[in-house]
C-alpha cells in the first residue's frame, strides 16, 4: 500500500518560537470554521473551505500511488503461488486484482468530482447509503483498516531495517508486558501475540509519530516527502522490472515456468486444495474459487488506491484532478506488480522445496521468509541484491507510511464535524490548517497496536471489510444516479453502468468464498463492522443531546 502538496497559507511569527510550537498548545480551544450557507446538499458535498486547496494533479497521482506501494508486492506472490498452484493463475490473481481495483477507481472519479469533501468514501457512502454506513466505514477505517495497515506497515520498515542494523529485532525486547495465549474460536484463532516493545516495534512507534508529527506542519511539507519518496519507489519498481527483464531471466526457472507449463492446473475444470479456517478440514475448490482466496494477497497489495479522496477537500480543481489521480495512479501500479510478477517466473521456478539450499531450490512458493523480491534480487546479483530490495522496501515503507497518515486523518476529521468522532478531532491547526488533532488521535491508537502486537491479524480481516465497504460505495453510485440525478456531474464513471456491476458482482463473489473458506480472515472483521451499530446510535443520540 502510499503520498503528496501545495501553497500554504503562511502564520505570523510572534517573539518566542514558531508559529507551530506557539500553537502548540491552543490546538484543542481552536475554533472550527462553519460550513458556508446554502442547502444541506451544498453544505455537505461541497469542498470544506477551511482547508488549504494544496494538491494538484502530480501531487494527488502521487498519493494514489504511494499508498498502494507498500511490502506486499515483495511478498505475498509466495502464498499465492501456493494457494493456485500454477504460473497462469499466479498472474491472473494479479490481474483480477488489477481489474477490480481499476474499475472502482474509474468509479470512484465521478463520486469525488461531485463531492470533493475531506473524508471521500466516509462522505459518499453518507450521502448515497445514509450516516449510518459512513460511520460503519469511518469506525472500522480507525480501528482496524487505517491504523492496523500503518503499524504493520512500520513494523514492517522495522524488520527491513534490521537487516542493516541486527540489533533491530522483534526478539530484541525492551519491555515485555506479557504473552497473550493463543484461543481458538471456531475456525478462528485469536490471541497468540506478545505484548510490549521490542526494538523491532520501537522503530515503527518513532516512525509513527515522526511522520504524524511532521503532518501537522503543513499538507505543502507531508506531500513533498510524499513525492519524493513515491518516485523512489516506483523508480525501484520499475528497474526490478527492468532489470530483470535484462538479467534476471534464468534457463530453469523458464523451462518450469513458460515451456508448456504455464498453464498448469489453470482450466476451469481444475481442482485445487483449501484448508478452511485454521486446522480446518481440506476441501478441493474449482479455479474462480482459488482466484477468488487468493484476492487476500493481491487486493491487500493493491488496496489504499481510494486515500486520495480522503484528502480531496486540499485538491486543487478536484472536478477534474481527482479522477485522472484515480485512474493514472492505480493503471501504472497495477501495470508494474503484473510486469514484477513476470519478472519473478522469469527469475525463479513457481516451484521449490522448503528449506532448499539455494533460492532456485526454494523457488517462489517457499521463498525465505516469503520475501521472493528478495529472492529474484538475490538471483540477479548475489548478496548484494538483498540489501538492494531491503533498501528498496525500507523507501516504499516510509513514503506509503507518509501516504497513509496524512490522508486517514482527513476522515476521522469529517466525522468529526458531523458528531460522529470526538468533537475536538474537527479542529484545525490555527497556522498550517491541517487536522492536527486527528492525526495525534490516529498516532496515539496506532502505537497502541504496535504495541499490542495485534496488527498482524487485524491485517488478515481487512480485506473483507474493505472489499464489503468498496461494494457499497460503488452500489452507492447507482443509488445517486438515481436520487440525485441532476446534481453537476464533471466526470461520468467509464463504462457505467455495465463496470461498476461487474465490479459488485466480483466483490460479492470474492466475500461470499472467503466467508466460507477463509472464516478466520472473515468472521472478526464483520464483528468489528457490526459493533459500530451501536456505537453508531449511542454517538449520534449524544450529539443530538448536545
Amino acid at each position: 500500500m502510499g503520498c503528496p502538496f501545495g501553497k500554504l497559507r503562511a502564520g505570523s511569527c510572534e517573539a518566542g518560537g514558531t508559529p507551530a510550537l506557539q500553537n502548540l498548545g491552543g490546538i484543542l480551544g481552536t475554533p472550527t470554521t462553519e460550513p458556508a450557507a446554502g442547502s444541506d446538499w451544498d453544505i455537505h458535498s461541497s469542498q470544506d473551505k477551511e482547508l488549504v486547496k494544496g494538491l494538484g494533479l502530480t501531487s494527488a497521482t502521487m498519493l494514489v500511488m504511494g499508498s498502494m506501494i507498500g511490502s506486499g508486492i515483495f511478498i505475498v506472490s509466495a502464498e499465492i503461488a501456493r494457494e493456485v498452484d500454477s504460473p497462469a493463475l499466479l498472474i491472473g490473481a494479479w490481474a483480477v486484482a488489477g481489474f477490480m481495483t481499476i474499475i472502482a477507481a474509474l468509479s470512484y472519479g465521478e463520486l469525488a468530482a461531485m463531492m470533493p469533501r475531506a473524508g471521500g468514501q466516509y462522505v459518499y457512502l453518507r450521502e448515497a447509503l445514509g450516516p449510518l454506513w459512513g460511520f460503519l466505514y469511518g469506525w472500522t477505517l480507525f480501528l482496524v483498516i487505517q491504523t492496523g495497515t500503518i503499524a504493520a506497515v512500520g513494523v514492517a520498515f522495522g524488520k527491513f531495517l534490521g537487516v542493516f542494523f541486527p540489533a533491530i529485532s522483534s526478539t530484541h525486547w525492551i519491555l515485555h508486558l506479557w504473552k497473550v495465549p493463543a484461543i481458538r474460536i471456531g475456525p478462528m484463532v485469536l490471541g497468540n501475540m506478545d505484548v510490549g516493545i521490542n526494538t523491532q516495534n520501537l522503530v515503527a512507534i518513532l516512525l509513527v509519530v515522526f511522520l504524524s508529527v511532521v503532518n501537522i506542519f503543513g499538507l505543502k511539507t507531508g506531500a513533498l516527502i510524499q513525492n519524493v519518496f513515491t518516485a523512489a519507489k516506483v523508480s525501484a519498481l520499475l528497474g526490478l522490472a527492468l532489470f530483470g527483464l535484462a538479467l534476471g531471466r534464468n534457463a530453469q526457472a523458464l523451462a518450469a515456468n513458460f515451456s508448456g507449463h504455464f498453464w498448469r492446473n489453470a482450466g476451469l475444470g481444475a481442482q485445487h486444495a483449501v484448508q478452511v479456517g485454521v486446522g480446518g478440514p481440506v476441501v478441493m475448490v474449482g479455479t474462480l474459487t482459488i482466484l477468488a482466496v487468493a484476492q487476500v494477497g493481491s487486493l491487500f497489495s493493491a488496496d489504499a488506491w481510494n486515500n486520495v479522496t480522503f484528502t480531496a477537500g486540499e485538491v486543487k480543481n478536484p472536478s477534474r484532478n481527482l479522477p485522472l489521480a484515480l485512474a493514472l495512479g492505480t493503471g501504472v501500479v497495477i501495470t508494474l506488480y503484473i510486469a514484477c510478477n513476470f519478472i519473478y517466473l522469469m527469475a525463479l521456478p513457481l516451484d521449490g522445496v522448503p528449506g532448499a539450499a539455494t533460492v532456485l531450490g526454494r523457488g517462489i512458493k517457499y521463498a525465505a521468509e516469503e520475501r521472493v523480491g528478495t529472492a529474484v534480487m538475490t538471483q540477479m546479483f548475489g548478496a548484494v541484491g538483498g540489501s538492494l530490495m531491503a533498501a528498496a522496501i525500507l523507501i516504499s515503507s516510509f513514503g506509503c507510511n507518509n501516504g497513509l497518515i496524512l490522508s486517514g486523518a482527513r476522515v476521522y476529521y469529517a466525522m468529526a464535524k458531523d458528531g460522529l468522532f470526538f468533537r475536538n478531532v474537527a479542529k484545525l491547526h490555527p497556522t498550517y490548517k491541517t487536522p492536527a488533532v486527528s492525526l495525534m488521535v490516529q498516532m496515539v491508537w496506532t502505537c497502541l497496536l504496535c504495541v499490542s502486537g495485534s496488527y498482524g491479524q487485524l491485517l488478515d480481516y481487512i480485506i473483507f471489510a474493505a472489499v464489503l465497504f468498496y461494494m457499497l460505495t460503488i452500489i452507492g453510485l447507482f443509488v445517486l444516479r438515481r436520487t440525485r440525478p441532476n446534481v453537476e456531474r464533471p466526470y461520468r464513471a467509464v463504462g457505467y453502468p455495465v463496470l461498476p456491476a461487474i465490479y459488485i458482482v466480483m466483490a460479492s463473489f470474492v466475500d461470499v468464498v472467503l466467508l466460507r473458506y477463509k472464516p478466520q480472515f472473515t468472521w472478526p472483521g464483520l464483528i468489528v463492522v457490526l459493533l459500530g451499530i451501536p456505537v453508531y446510535y449511542a454517538w449520534s443520540r449524544s450529539a443530538e443531546a448536545k
